[in-house]
């Protein structure tokens, strides 16, 4: 049995770099970019009206002319106007380019205009207020995305803003989630008194669809010969494999044998933690990976979020960022010596700082209490007592929240 330490650090080490593969930026939700997304052109383009009003030159304001003759009217998508006159004025409006010769812009709230004559109340203006000027942003040739961003709907936008219809993105690798057991059944059949409905596949799938992946889904019986011959095709045609049960001490947990058996590396069997301890770790040669999680739906779904997000983002060259950290809200005690991945209901202090209220549930069968909470907070082995206002790291697996 090994710590989590030397379990993370195993599975990162394994992690595989799949490549790259180009996609039309509409496809680009979720997607890892691989490549420097750079600025074409100045951002701005041009000095660009940022409310509608009228723009005049600051100079005439300073020498104390609060009324402007409205000159005409620029508009967004217009090729650039000049105005000489003076003492006069132009209406501008919201994304046009800066008339040429005037430099500020009062928003129409703070003027009045009659019979052509704009006169400006009692704010006082600014020189150059409501102007984005050329390049504020970024230069041409400027980096706006780095390589390894994880794309939102904001990056996306950006890209269409400097003319990338298709992006050069981590290709994800050809993945199967498998599920085992005579227990299960499919979720649109009614179990008998003896069956459960699979639900571990389901949520296992999602952390690979949150990337853009298609993923296979297939169940094994509890038959040791038809589990190998399935498992050994699987791996000619798979580069990602993921199961859930089978894996612990159990008559019936076939897994570590059969995967022995067709010759699939074990880099470890059992880490020391509670809940997920079967946990079995391998792989293929360079063919396949291979990640077999407890049956139990805590156990696989925090294994889920501790190893295999870890190696998923490693082996998708996405930019790591720091393990956000909580503090306890109350008293913990546990005895086992184990690293221990307690659930928690997450609260913000008008401070800043992030609570961690452990939420009790009925072991790690109890599906359930994940609704209840919002993370798990790692308190590391090697004590017994853990108490409130001590700081540790959390895995959330609410997205809105961090």
């Amino acid at each position: 049995m090994i710590s989590v330490e030397e379990a993370l650090s195993t599975v990162i080490n394994n992690a595989k770099d799949f490549g790259t593969t180009t996609i039309p930026l509409s496809d680009g939700i979720g997607r890892v970019i691989r490549e420097d997304i750079t600025a074409d052109r100045d951002m701005p383009p041009y000095d660009r009206v940022t409310m509608d009003g009228i723009a005049i030159k600051y100079e005439d304001y300073e020498k104390g002319l609060r009324s402007f003759k409205v000159a005409g009217v620029a508009a967004a998508g217009a090729e650039q106007m000049s105005l000489s006159t003076l003492e006069s004025c132009l209406e501008v409006m919201t994304g046009a380019i800066m008339p040429n010769g005037l430099d500020s812009v009062i928003p129409y709230e703070e003027i009045e205009i009659v019979d052509g004559i704009a006169t400006i109340n009692d704010k006082p203006v600014t020189d150059q207020q409501n102007v984005h000027f050329k390049g504020f942003d970024r230069k041409a040739g400027d980096a706006v995305i780095k390589s390894g961003q994880v794309l939102s709907s904001t990056e996306i936008g950006v890209c269409a803003s400097v003319g990338k219809s298709e992006i050069k993105v981590s290709r994800l690798p050809k993945a199967i989630i498998i599920s085992t057991g005579d227990e299960l059944v499919e979720i649109d059949e009614q179990p008998k008194a003896h069956q459960i409905r699979k639900s571990n596949i389901y949520r296992l799938k999602t952390a690979l669809s949150h990337y853009g992946a298609e993923v296979d889904m297939a169940h094994l019986l509890d038959d040791y010969e038809t589990i190998v011959s399935k498992l050994k095709e699987l791996l000619s045609s798979y580069e990602l494999i993921v199961l859930s049960g089978g894996v612990s001490k159990g008559k019936f947990d076939f897994l570590p044998q059969a995967l022995e058996e067709i010759g699939v590396k074990k880099h470890f069997h059992r880490i020391s933690q509670r809940p997920g301890k079967p946990f079995w770790f391998g792989s293929f040669g360079d063919k396949a990976t291979v990640f077999a999680f407890p049956g139990n739906p805590v156990s696989s779904f925090m294994c889920m979020q501790r190893y295999f997000k870890t190696w998923l983002n490693h082996s998708l060259q996405i930019n790591q960022l720091q393990t956000p950290h909580a503090v306890l809200g109350a008293d913990v005690h546990f005895k086992p010596d184990l690293t221990y991945f307690l659930e928690v209901k997450l609260q913000f202090s008008p401070t800043g700082e992030i609570i961690a209220m452990p939420v009790k549930g009925n072991g790690s069968g109890d599906l359930a209490n994940l609704v209840d909470a919002d993370a798990f907070i790692e308190l590391p082995k090697g004590r017994n007592d853990y108490h409130k206002g001590e700081k540790y790291p959390i895995l959330t697996y609410r997205e809105a929240l961090l």
